[in-house]
Formats: structure tokens, C-alpha cells, sequence
């Protein structure tokens, strides 16, 4: 039987195991990355499991989240983070140098190799027919170490596109189709391996917003087969060399098929406050827009902003509506700049930014209240901007401009036929993606050889071993789809704080509930109860992390997001499953009981657990684990199981 492109990958890369769906499987990590709001622990875990050089063919430490540096907390993170990268042996990326995904596919990312970032975004380079998968900071520093990285196998669904995109209809446009048609939980167990004739009319960039949005599907990852647009692309970024070409046997077989007609699509945008609540924009039209955002990971590149010049040309932004650009590099800025688009932009009343994740978590031009803000980014969840009760949708480069012409929501072909001058912009790929390399220091010319903590850089607390008895409150109950946005809010009061755990854990759950942090600190225990994808989002480990420092046992939850389960594992954190009539007759301030004889359960592989609650009634539990992960659970989280590994055999943790 042929392979799909994820199992040659796969295959080329696997240390134990079989690819069979639900299987646990080791594969050898080639690249890794991180970013300044989890970079730090990376380190530090790094550090602390006695390791002192990278093992995997590359690592690259980016600074894109702080970069406005507010307090000497953010500049004091990145002095560290240099630090570290200098001594282990890593790139570094100075701050405002971009995005990591954007400078990461412009300088590394490269087919048939594996990818695993501290960032829910990293499968952006799948577009280049690289297997990209976010995971948690802990998971990223034993595979920096030498270790495999382990994950679920995860369905191979085949998303067939036919045709080709109609004027006005953009890549963008795909991705929230797939959103609108499976939901953000459609894709948790699943990669998403594009195929089809559709696929060639897109370029290597086009590509890449669809694999980095996919991660609102849930997916593990997403990945294109490689050809000429690969090629081609690789080329324009001076790194023909690394090109290969890898597509999918004839005779490959999938576990399910999407099929997307190219043609068919219109412009499309997703309302508030959820990636999957997606119209076409022609629904939404007529709302008055008070600020548009182009930028982020998704939408940052110069080719996504170019469209915008176009449109901008000879014309001026609403006269009540702010329009902000924030390339996703540098090097798209410098582009933009040396071929005159940024004076353009300006003089149609465009301000613009640092390349900087920023606006996308909360980090400058938060909204202003009850407004519209139209952004081309990836997430809308509510809050995420920096103000509770926004209003943010996500849409194209091209319905963003458009609306800020406007000053209201309004399709681009409709604005079109109001001007009768405004031409579909097109996507145009600049013969050479050129611009200054100074704001990379690889490993060879680094500047540090030793690490350089700040006052508020402290250590990695860790969890005791499973007890026989957990015992506890029911602290909080959540509905579905909590992020980790809703676990630990990223805006800039509280991400300065990301390198101190005691003091970030006061913010936890502070957008659900203001108290908990300090009901569960004077609690003895308790346990955490949610519905359905809990702990969706990002993949920062920190959403487990600050639970378990505040004395949490375990979580209780109808279903769980894949990188925030893999953290509660790395944490030490229990995390049962629990069926909708449990969750619904469990209520907030019920005593909590795992009548079980916990750490022995865990061990054995037990997989049903008898829950007591108020000592009254009684439900089931189950724990989805691995005989690794259970090891790992059992000995208090990943941190102290490889560390006594690693001090045990003397090396790497080539096994975790």
C-alpha cells in the first residue's frame, strides 16, 4: 500500500511505534523552535535536566511576543534568552526581527523534515512540505535535548481542492471554509494532507496561511506535498538547495476526504468571538468598522500586504476608522520600504507597527469599546485583543482593506463596483525576498556564554509523585472551548510575569474568575471541571503549569484539547474524562473524591476511575493514557521523570 506524505515524514523519522491511528508514537525531532513567552521555561527546564548542548539539527530561539518591552521584565527575558541561546548552541532572533513561523519559513523550514515548536502556530512551514507540530515548552526542550518527541498518531484526512480561486477570493478564504464546515474541534486527532489539482495554483505563501490556520481545526498539523511552487519559493528566499520534492503515492490511502472547490469560494469572515463562526462577507456587511489590523503569522508576509498598497493607492483610509500594518518580519517591512509601499500606506493614513505578535494577543492597539475591529489574524476568542466583550473578526488582507476604505464591513467586489476603478490586487511574489541578516546571531558569532538571569527569571517548581488518595474541592466549573487564553491571559500586565510562576499564577483563570487563584491557594487540593475542548489555543505550558503551583490535582472535562492535555501530563496534573450527565450534576464548591488508590491505578494502566462526589454519588473517570505518560504522570510530570533518567544513564534522554 503507497504512503501519504505525512507517513513518508513520518516514517523516515520513527523511533517506536506503529502508524496506526491511536497508537503512541516516537519520532525524531529535526528543527525546533520558541518564542519569548515560553522560551524562558524551555531554558530552564533545559538547564535543570543537566543538558548542555543541542542536539537537534537546528534550534532558534525568537523574541516576537514582548518585544514593546514595557517593563526591564521583557527586556531582562530576551537578555536571558541570547544568554541561553549562545551557550546551548541555538539561533537567535533579536527582538523585532518578526514573527518566529514567518522568519522561521524564511530561513529555515525545509521539506521532509520534522519540525516541534513551543508555539500552537508552528505547523505554519507545512506549506512547504514540512511536518510541523506545536507541543508544549517541556516537550521542546527533551527533544532539543536528543530525546523523541511523542504524540498520538494522529487520522491522515485528505482535503481535496479543485479548481481555482475566483477575483477577490484568497487563501484565507479556504482556511475558514474548512473552519465553517468542521469547527474548531473537526481537527483534533487529525492531519490535514492537502492534495488535488488545486493545489498548484496556490503558491508556497498561500499555502502556509492555510497550515497555520488549520490549527484552529485542532489538528495536530498540516502539510502540502511539494512541487514547483516549493521550488520556487525556496528559490526567491535563496534556499534552492533544501528543496525536495515529496508527494503522496497513487495508491495512498486516507482515513477521511474533504473536498474544497476552489472556484466556489467567495470572501468569507468570521464573526466574534470564535474562528469557526464564519459568514460569507456579504452577511456581515453594513457594520461600522472602527480599526483594521493586517498582520500576524497568518497574514504578515509582504505578499499579503502588497494586495493591500494596491488597493490603498491613490486613496484614503475612512476618516473613522483607524488602519494599522504589522508585517510578520522585518525583512517584508525593509521590502515594502525600499520599493516606496510604506510611504503609500502612510499617505493613505495607514499606521504602522513593529513585526511583533502583538495586536494578536493583546499587546497594543487594543479596540476601543463596543467597536469592530476587522484583523487578518488567526484567532478572535473573546478578550483575546486586550478588552473583555469585543468584537473582532477575522478576514482576508483584501476585505480588511476594503472595509477601511468603506469605514463599514463590506466585500471587496461590492466596494469594486462602487469605485468602478478598484482592480483585484492579485498575489505577487517579489523576485527576491532581500533585506539585512543582522538581527539573526547564529551559533558560531554568538555574544554569550553564559547564562544571564534577571530578578525576575526563577526556577521551574515541580510536582511531588501521585499520592494514593486525591481528595478536593471542585474549585471552578467552565463551559466548553476554555482556552488557554481564558487559563492565563497573555496581555502585557500579565505576560511580563511569564518567567516568575508565583507570581503569574495569581492571574490563573482570572478571566473566568477572578478569585480562584486565591481560593485555590488556601484550598488543600481541588480539581478543575469543564465541558467540552478544554484548554483549546495556545500551547503555552503555562496553563498547566500555574494550576498545579496553585495546588490543582487534576482536571475533570468532557473532552481535552491535544497540547493542553500533553502539558497537564508534563505537569503532573490528572486529567480523566468525564461524560456530559457527570459534568452537568458536578457544581462548583462539590467535594471531589478519586476513590482509587491513585499512583498504583496509574501504574498498572487502569483506565476507569471511580469519582465520589459530596459522598453521595459516585461516576466514572477515564484516563486516556499511554504506559509512557502514565510513567510520566506517576513520578510527579516530565520535568523530574527525565531529569532522574538523564542523571540515571548518564546522557541525553534518548527515551522519555
Amino acid at each position: 500500500m503507497g504512503k501519504t506524505v505525512t507517513e513518508k515524514i513520518l516514517s523516515d523519522h520513527l523511533v517506536e511505534g506503529e502508524l496506526e491511528p491511536g497508537e503512541e508514537i516516537g519520532i525524531e525531532i529535526d528543527q525546533v523552535l520558541t518564542q519569548d513567552t515560553t522560551g524562558t521555561l524551555v531554558w530552564l527546564q533545559f538547564e535543570a535536566m543537566g543538558l548542555n548542548e543541542i542536539q537537534t539539527e537546528l534550534a532558534a530561539q525568537y523574541c516576537d511576543h514582548q518585544t514593546y518591552q514595557f517593563d526591564f521584565k521583557n527586556t531582562d527575558d530576551h537578555r536571558f534568552l541570547r544568554s541561553a541561546a549562545g551557550t546551548f548552541g541555538a539561533y537567535f532572533s533579536r527582538p523585532g526581527n518578526g514573527i518566529c513561523h514567518n522568519v522561521h519559513r524564511e530561513n529555515f523550514a525545509a521539506p521532509n523534515k520534522t519540525l516541534l515548536g513551543s508555539d500552537s502556530h508552528t505547523p505554519t512551514p507545512g506549506g512547504l512540505g514540512q511536518l510541523a507540530i506545536g507541543s508544549g515548552g517541556l516537550d521542546v526542550a527533551v527533544a532539543m535535548g536528543g530525546g523523541a518527541y511523542y504524540v498520538e498518531m494522529p487520522e491522515i484526512v485528505n482535503v481535496r481542492l479543485e479548481g481555482e480561486l475566483p477575483e477577490w477570493a484568497t487563501a484565507k478564504d479556504i482556511i475558514l471554509e474548512m473552519l465553517r464546515r468542521l469547527s474548531v474541534k473537526g481537527g483534533v486527532g487529525k492531519i490535514f494532507e492537502y492534495t488535488g489539482p488545486g493545489v498548484e495554483t496556490l503558491t508556497a505563501p498561500e499555502r502556509m496561511t492555510i497550515t497555520n490556520m488549520g490549527t484552529e481545526l485542532g489538528a495536530t498539523s498540516s502539510i502540502f506535498p511539494t512541487d514547483e511552487q516549493t521550488k520556487d519559493y525556496l528559490e526567491r528566499v535563496g534556499r534552492g538547495e533544501d528543496y525536495e520534492k515529496l508527494q503522496p503515492d497513487e495508491d495512498a490511502q486516507y482515513h477521511d476526504q474533504v473536498t474544497v472547490d476552489l472556484s466556489e469560494l467567495e470572501p468569507l469572515i468570521a464573526k466574534p468571538s470564535m474562528p469557526d463562526n464564519v459568514v460569507p462577507v456579504r452577511e456581515a456587511a453594513g457594520a461600522e468598522v472602527e480599526q483594521v489590523v493586517i498582520g500576524s503569522c497568518t497574514n504578515g508576509g509582504y505578499e499579503d500586504i502588497l494586495p493591500a498598497a494596491k488597493m490603498l493607492d491613490g486613496r484614503t483610509v475612512n476618516l473613522t476608522t483607524e488602519m494599522i500594518v504589522a508585517p510578520g518580519s522585518k525583512k517584508a517591512s525593509e521590502m515594502l520600504a525600499r520599493q516606496g509601499w510604506t510611504a503609500e500606506m502612510m499617505a493613505a493614513g495607514v499606521n504602522f507597527s513593529e513585526s511583533t505578535c502583538g495586536a494578536c494577543i493583546g499587546i497594543g492597539h487594543v479596540p476601543g469599546s463596543d467597536s469592530v475591529s476587522l484583523r487578518t489574524f488567526n484567532r478572535n476568542f473573546e478578550g483575546r485583543s486586550g478588552i473583555e466583550d469585543d468584537n473582532v473578526y477575522l478576514c482576508s488582507p483584501e476585505v480588511a482593506t476594503a472595509s477601511a476604505l468603506k469605514g463599514e464591513i463590506i466585500d471587496p467586489r461590492d466596494l469594486a463596483e462602487e469605485l468602478n476603478d478598484l482592480e483585484p490586487p492579485g498575489l505577487e511574489l517579489p523576485e527576491e525576498y532581500e533585506g539585512a541578516e543582522s538581527d539573526i546571531i547564529g551559533p558560531d558569532d554568538a555574544v554569550d556564554d553564559g547564562l544571564v538571569k534577571g530578578p525576575n527569571i526563577g526556577d521551574v517548581p515541580l510536582k511531588d509523585p501521585l499520592d494514593t488518595h486525591l481528595q478536593g474541592e471542585a474549585l471552578l466549573k467552565m463551559d466548553d472551548n476554555i482556552t488557554t487564553d481564558h487559563i492565563i491571559p497573555a496581555t502585557q500586565d500579565i505576560l511580563m510575569y511569564r518567567s516568575n510562576i508565583p507570581k503569574l499564577s495569581e492571574f490563573t483563570l482570572s478571566r473566568v474568575d477572578d478569585t480562584f487563584a486565591e481560593r485555590a491557594l488556601e484550598s488543600d487540593g481541588g480539581f478543575l471541571v469543564a465541558g467540552e475542548n478544554y484548554g483549546q489555543g495556545s500551547s503555552r505550558e503555562h496553563a498547566a503549569l500555574c494550576p498545579m503551583y496553585l495546588g490543582i490535582e487534576g482536571v475533570l472535562a468532557q473532552s481535552f484539547a491535544r497540547i493542553h492535555r500533553a502539558n497537564l501530563f508534563n505537569f503532573g496534573l490528572l486529567p480523566l474524562e468525564i461524560d456530559e450527565k457527570a459534568y452537568e450534576n458536578i457544581e462548583q464548591g462539590d467535594d471531589i473524591e478519586i476513590v482509587d488508590d491513585i499512583a498504583k491505578a496509574v501504574r498498572s494502566g487502569q483506565e476507569e476511575f471511580t469519582i465520589r462526589v459530596n459522598d453521595d454519588w459516585e461516576t466514572t473517570g477515564i484516563l486516556d493514557a499511554s504506559d509512557r505518560e502514565r510513567q510520566i504522570l506517576a513520578d510527579g510530570g516530565k520535568l523530574a521523570h527525565v531529569k532522574q533518567q538523564h542523571e540515571e544513564s548518564g546522557g541525553a534522554p534518548a527515551d522519555d
